[in-house]
């Protein structure tokens, strides 16, 4: 048995509309897919968002295929509970992945970049299929293989990289500090709660993989 760790790279024209929000919204960062299942082409998912709740929610309002949807918020974001009709590129992917031995390991990472991340294990061969069948407009970078069962820690993303060197840039971290949060918020274009939330998820990645390293 083999571990295969993916990234997902969308073109607008592939993007989902919920994707495509996330990856709009300046007050959305990230949603990671805890577990789902799809009957009859209605999808439903247990995910945690990185953001704001009202900014996921007008998305949801927007979207004839969500059935029904329950949030609730939480220190750093907000759990959701979503069920909807899978359009044409949701029912592709599902295809792609539907080989014999595959199952797909949780989480699944939707990021703000147009990516997604995901680890599938299963025979190589299928493994292969996958990674051949992939649906027109997403390419595929295999991230790592292994054998047996693994999943992927996941990463800082890209809009935390941008709030990190802005704010270095600007010297929210020169001691004394030369800039506060107000102006690190004003040369990202977002709220200043928003620019804490990246600063703060930012920096937490950021130690988390320094002390991984040094261990």
């Amino acid at each position: 048995m083999k571990s295969m760790s993916v990234e997902l790279r969308y073109s607008d024209e592939a993007l989902i509309p919920l994707h495509r929000g996330l990856c709009e919204s300046p007050a959305l960062d990230r949603e990671i897919i805890l577990g789902g299942q799809s009957v009859d082409g209605v999808e439903t998912i247990s995910s945690f968002v990185y953001g704001s709740p009202d900014a996921y929610e007008s998305i949801l309002a927007e979207q004839e295929s969500v059935l029904e949807y329950d949030l609730t918020t939480d220190e750093n974001g907000f759990f959701v509970y979503l069920r909807q009709e899978l359009g044409p590129q949701g029912l592709s992917m599902m295809d792609s992945l539907a080989q014999d031995t595959v199952v797909i390991v949780p989480p699944i990472e939707f990021r703000s970049d147009q990516t997604m991340r995901m680890t599938v294990v299963g025979h190589p061969d299928d493994l292969r299929a996958v990674s051949d069948s992939i649906p027109e407009g997403i390419s595929i970078e295999i991230l790592k293989i292994g054998d047996g069962v693994m999943t992927f820690e996941t990463s800082i993303s890209e809009r935390q990289q941008d709030a990190l060197r802005v704010a270095w840039d600007v010297g929210y971290f020169d001691v004394p500090r030369r800039n506060g949060i107000e102006t690190v918020a004003a040369e990202l274009d977002c709220a200043i709660s928003t620019a804490s939330e990246l600063l703060r998820r930012g920096e937490a990645h950021a130690i988390s993989q320094l002390l991984e390293t040094d261990l």
